[in-house]
């Protein structure tokens, strides 16, 4: 579904970010990125978002060439693969229920389906009882489902979490990745970026493991060293 052929990036004036990096991640898998902080996570999930481009080397999503894509070609993308952030990024001012409720006003979706999708979603995060709230008055955990269900909305086919549990106690951590997992097992595909060994440990799943740019490791489930 998304593969990278032998990728760099160097931002100016010449540091490098990424160096030769290539793996593929088929549809349905979860996936963890790993690596200590600058490790190049970041950078790699911001690549296959579109947000950077690559400075040599090539991206692919569905044997499509990101190269080739302009306009509302990256916007269709981001429809596709979606990304949920460390420190939340939802709309403090909107209440719970608004936040999920316009993802499918870009969607086009009609009132009346829209609402139906959206207490869907609030049920999904079991966020029901706090619909009317405003945003900014939940608590970290509360606003870290309430993006993933804003995500999870826009029907993407890959969600791209950047330590979704950095700010996160154990408790709410599990809760985050118990639900990462839920959705994967929707059939949404899951790119995880940590760098915390206990949620590496907890899912055993492929591990990507990054350091100074370039790909160290692509394992299967165990344990691991990170680079």
């Amino acid at each position: 579904m998304i593969a990278f052929k032998n990728v760099s990036k160097i931002y100016p004036p010449n540091s490098t970010a990424l160096e030769n990096v290539s793996f593929e991640i088929k549809q349905g898998e979860f996936v963890l990125l790993v690596g200590k902080s600058g490790a190049g996570k970041t950078t790699i999930l911001k690549l296959i978002n579109r947000e950077e481009i690559p400075s040599r080397g090539k991206i692919f999503y569905k044997n499509v060439d990101y190269q080739n894509l302009r306009g509302m070609d990256v916007t269709k993308l981001r429809r596709h693969v979606t990304t949920i952030f460390q420190d939340f990024k939802v709309l403090g001012d909107r209440s719970v229920f608004e936040n999920i409720n316009l993802a499918f006003d870009i969607l086009g979706r009609s009132m009346r389906e829209a609402r139906k999708k959206t207490e869907e979603m609030l049920k999904l995060v079991d966020l029901n009882h706090h619909s009317p709230v405003l945003a900014k008055y939940l608590s970290g955990g509360e606003k870290q489902r309430l993006a993933i269900a804003r995500a999870v909305a826009m029907e993407p086919e890959i969600i791209l979490a950047d330590e979704p549990t950095g700010n996160l106690d154990p408790i709410n951590a599990k809760i985050i990745v118990d639900l990462l997992m839920k959705i994967n097992e929707q059939g949404a595909s899951i790119i995880l970026a940590t760098h915390n060994r206990e949620v590496v440990d907890y899912l055993k799943k492929r591990v990507i493991i990054v350091g100074g740019g370039r790909i160290i490791k692509d394992e299967t489930p165990g344990r691991f060293t990170l680079a």
